[in-house]
């Protein structure tokens, strides 16, 4: 993982953890991705426990740059929805497989980046 404070590392840093959590597995003939966050759900309460955390730490680092209140309350929604549907025992791995907190929240923060530190924006083609 990218070392350092500047905004490209932190970018760099949390769209690693958000792959690590939503898409480190791809579901073969239906081309779907799962990650940490689902596997984790198989453990009752520390799996959701653990990964709501991961899910914080990538909160922590957008509020580090510098992201509203108001974006860090959304945040935190999508974490807490995905932490409550991850405790329902076995069954919480279904609806986490759907609802993608981690990329919901990726996408804020990389919203918040192109807008506020422009330079860590990756031209895709």
């Amino acid at each position: 993982m990218p070392i350092g404070r500047d905004a490209t590392a932190v970018r760099r840093r949390i769209e690693a953890m958000e792959h690590m959590l939503e898409g480190l597995i791809t579901i073969p003939g239906i081309n779907r991705k799962f990650g940490l966050d689902v596997i984790l759900d198989f453990v009752p309460v520390a799996g959701p426990t653990i990964a709501a955390a991961m899910g914080g730490w990538m909160m922590w680092e957008a509020r580090n740059l510098g992201m509203t209140k108001t974006h860090m309350a959304r945040m935190a929604g999508n974490i807490g929805i995905d932490y409550l549907l991850g405790l329902i025992p076995w069954i919480g791995a279904i609806p986490d497989f759907f609802f993608r907190s981690n990329t919901r929240n990726l996408k804020m923060i990389k919203r918040y980046m192109d807008r506020h530190h422009p330079s860590t924006a990756i031209v895709q083609g």
